[in-house]
């Protein structure tokens, strides 16, 4: 079993490096154990801005990841990163890691999961329930001119949603 109550979730961040360095910062001032991506990253170079984490990465691709191949190469050190949707475990908790929300009550209803984290809209978004449903937002601030991340501990299953200001 993995250590620490806390995980870091972040999407979006769309080559926004400034943002991105920002929410490496929260995570780990926070002290989170594990930092989940919901897709889209865009260009391998982020993964500059993300190897100050002092922790491991899930990462799903988005729908604008088209260079998969170097994505996968320069973030293999970091963590996992895979097509989606995908499964893993936790604290021994089972997420569901997806960027598109399209089969989402398809999969509340069906995976036997406890949290599904997803991205793609850049709307936070904070379902409580069986199971935690959590979008971020997006970190990347572009669309919304407004960048989120999102804070989950484990045990309480709480969402805490910070605002990335520069």
């Amino acid at each position: 079993m993995q250590k620490g109550g806390t995980i870091g979730i972040i999407s979006d961040t769309h080559d926004n490096r400034p943002f991105i360095r920002q929410a490496v910062e929260i995570f780990n001032r926070t002290g989170v154990s594990l930092v989940i991506h919901a897709g889209d990253l865009i260009s391998p170079f982020t993964a500059l801005d993300f190897k100050s984490l002092n922790c491991p990465m899930e990462i799903v691709f988005g729908n604008n990841d088209g260079e998969k191949i170097g994505l996968t190469a320069s973030f293999k050190d970091l963590g996992n990163i895979l097509p989606g949707p995908r499964t893993f475990i936790w604290q021994d908790k089972k997420f569901l890691l997806m960027h598109e929300p399209g089969s989402l009550e398809v999969a509340a209803a069906s995976a036997g999961v406890d949290v599904i984290i997803y991205g793609h809209t850049h709307d936070v978004d904070v379902r409580k329930g069986s199971p935690l449903i959590i979008n971020p937002g997006e970190a990347g601030g572009w669309l919304r001119d407004k960048s989120t991340i999102a804070i989950l501990d484990v045990e309480t299953m709480a969402v805490e949603v910070r605002e990335i200001k520069i």
